[in-house]
């Protein structure tokens, strides 16, 4: 293995982050919603707690990552004079202030060949990636490019075309010198690898279920399995372990008519937790150390009560949590699947951005802006119910004692102010 993969093999072993973590990409440092902050805030709203909030041009829903001080963004700003081109930029705020430092754009789409995008969703959805000083920046089928921190673009890919369904939504993984994501459009959907360095594409493979709705827009996720990396991408139909260098399929488990599979997966005591997405979704706890279809041999349990099928569920110790798209939370052992509680959140509202786990707390945000943080237990125990007022579906970024919220309009960094 490179160096790298051995390295990414080692921190994914211990499944813990440091204090002195960066929120480097989607769902945090080892993309598992964990963050090792203490003193995270558990009381705010629109003006109460809101160390700042700063205007974001433009729209999106890339949930916000963090280097050096920096906070960084994407999004689609209309471009003057033109009543559906974007520019697709990447910005770059302080993180002390909240002020835009720098606006960067890398694309440009034009509207009269953009397909059309769900309600729910943007043009401007994948999070950004950071490694070192390198910002990987991915709009889907509108391009993918590398970024160093002081805004020079390095390199630019627009070759992976595909028909998006609703647009784009899923981020890229970097493993050893790849950058991978997922191409799950109306037809022919693919997984990708570009070389991180180049922009190249590395391979290419071809997606083969026999679900009938073949677009999804979830995150990899890689793994360490006896030694080696696994990069774990759910799409409609099956999710499959595929080997970072070459692209090779290692196993995979179906999942019939599964699709928009939206949910990053989460790894823990030696399994795959995976969402299987819409219309009726389930959870699989999957054991990863099979060869070919395991779908009757390595799922350990499933659960089909309130499962997600958009936010991303969290592992905390021996137990899984929860919330579905409509505001059902549950706690499930996560070695056995037995469910410990279940309970409708308070704030109503749909429930998009993924859990966040800091300080033996866990963080809800729904799509009206309702924030509900509860006690990590085995026992169901509400700590707050907070108001934001804005429309929030990107999930949490948090820098040192905070947390960054992205709103339809606002980026807000929540915490305690002096």
């Amino acid at each position: 293995m490179h160096r790298c993969s051995v390295v990414l093999v080692l921190a994914l072993a211990t499944q813990t982050v440091t204090a002195a973590e960066e929120w480097s990409q989607f769902r945090g440092p080892l993309g598992n919603g964990h963050s090792a902050a203490t003193g995270l805030p558990v009381q705010w709203s629109g003006d109460q707690n809101v160390v700042w909030k700063q205007r974001i041009p433009g729209e999106g829903w890339s949930s916000p990552v963090i280097h050096k001080g920096r906070i960084i963004l994407t999004a689609a700003v209309p471009v003057p004079g033109s009543e559906k081109d974007y520019s697709l930029q990447m910005l770059t705020l302080d993180a002390t202030s909240g002020a835009i430092a720098a606006n960067v754009e890398v694309f440009r789409q034009d509207g009269k060949t953009a397909p059309a995008i769900h309600t729910k969703n943007g043009h401007s959805s994948p999070t950004p990636l950071v490694e070192g000083d390198l910002i990987y920046l991915h709009w889907g089928h509108q391009g993918t490019a590398c970024v160093q921190s002081d805004g020079t673009i390095r390199w630019r890919n627009r070759k992976l075309d595909y028909p998006p369904v609703h647009g784009s939504g899923g981020s890229p993984v970097v493993v050893g010198n790849r950058l991978i994501f997922s191409c799950d459009g109306g037809s022919d959907p693919f997984v990708a690898a570009l070389d991180k360095n180049t922009g190249d594409v590395a391979w290419r493979v071809d997606r083969k279920t026999d679900a009938s709705s073949k677009f999804s827009f979830s995150t990899p996720l890689a793994i360490p399995v006896g030694g080696k990396t696994q990069v774990i991408s759910p799409g409609s139909g099956a999710v499959c372990a595929y080997d970072p260098e070459d692209g090779r399929e290692i196993w995979r488990v179906d999942y019939g008519e599964g699709y928009s599979v939206i949910p990053r997966p989460v790894f823990a005591h030696g399994l795959v937790y995976v969402c299987t997405g819409y219309g009726t979704p389930h959870l699989l706890a999957i054991r990863p150390d099979g060869n070919g279809d395991v779908t009757k041999t390595h799922v350990s349990w499933e659960q089909r009560r309130a499962v997600p099928h958009t936010s991303s569920p969290l592992v905390v110790g021996d137990d899984v949590y929860m919330v579905s798209d409509n505001g059902v939370a549950s706690c499930l052992d996560a070695k056995t699947g037995k469910q410990h509680w279940q309970q409708r959140l308070s704030g109503g509202g749909g429930y998009s951005a993924s859990l966040l786990y800091g300080d033996r707390k866990i963080y809800f945000q729904s799509e009206t802006g309702v924030g509900n943080v509860i006690r990590a237990s085995r026992q169901f125990e509400l700590l707050s119910t907070n108001t934001l007022g804005e429309r929030t579906l990107a999930s949490y970024g948090v820098t040192q004692q905070s947390l960054l919220i992205r709103s339809a309009e606002n980026l807000y960094r929540i915490g305690k102010v002096n």
